[in-house]
């Protein structure tokens, strides 16, 4: 039996913080939906998350989207298929590539910052500050961010494929020779509504777990200055895994055979 103990035990504390999330999440989100609403938080979040994690978000669409072209065709010459080079690359970016480095750009600048900010509110008691101002942390701190990662991580997702097809473009008409009316004609014949919308949905999802594992960890830190490097570090490894985690399932949910 003392073999079994730490098992056990690691499966019940993995339990309860699986509790303490849910319970986390589930008061945050009723907070989303109750007014009132601090709509000057929610704007400065949406310009925090969307607009200034443009740059990063583009660089790693463009990119990606030309590394992709390349290596397509590298793989199709090999049995003349170089004409499935823009099917390829528009349904990777819309399905996959787009939402998932889209979320864990995001992750590594957002979540990171959220729970940098949130943990050091909480050592330095402003926390509970505002609970002796009456002002509900949930409703002041957590909602703005669920709020604006929920809203803002498909439009940058959006924004992302379209930069990602583009990349693939630019490289498959200055590169590799292609005709650009049949690339695009390709393009936009072989794209289906679903490609683009499980891709956004899939964004919505990781903006809430972004902004959710950023809130956390950041609200549950303590220990001074360690305890907000050590949930600044959780914070993004929790959301970086939860977002591969939720691709899947996601994925399974709309092109399951």
């Amino acid at each position: 039996m003392p073999i079994l103990q730490p098992i056990g035990r690691t499966f019940l504390t993995f339990l309860a913080a699986v509790g303490r999330l849910s319970l986390f999440a589930a008061n945050g989100l009723a907070h989303c939906i109750r007014p009132p609403l601090y709509l000057r938080l929610i704007g400065r979040q949406m310009i925090d998350i969307g607009y200034y994690s443009l740059p990063v978000v583009g660089l790693t669409a463009i990119f990606t989207g030309m590394v992709l072209a390349l290596q397509s065709y590298t793989g199709f010459a090999r049995f003349a298929a170089e004409s499935a080079i823009p099917n390829v690359v528009v349904i990777s970016i819309t399905r996959e590539l787009g939402p998932v480095l889209a979320g864990l750009m995001v992750a590594g600048r957002v979540g990171a910052a959220m729970a940098a900010e949130i943990g050091t509110m909480r050592v330095t008691e402003q926390i509970d500050a505002l609970d002796t101002l009456a002002t509900n942390p949930f409703k002041y701190l957590v909602a703005p961010r669920l709020i604006a990662g929920i809203t803002m991580m498909p439009l940058l997702v959006c924004i992302a494929d379209i930069i990602g097809v583009f990349g693939g473009y630019v490289v498959s008409i200055y590169k590799l020779g292609f005709n650009p009316a049949i690339y695009l004609k390709n393009t936009i014949d072989f794209v289906e509504f679903e490609d683009v919308a499980s891709g956004l949905v899939k964004a919505a999802v990781f903006g809430f777990l972004i902004t959710l594992m950023g809130c956390y960890h950041g609200y549950n830190s303590k220990g001074g200055a360690q305890g907000v490097g050590a949930a600044t570090t959780n914070a993004v490894v929790s959301a970086s895994i939860l977002i591969l985690c939720f691709n899947y399932f996601i994925t399974e949910i709309f092109f399951a055979v």
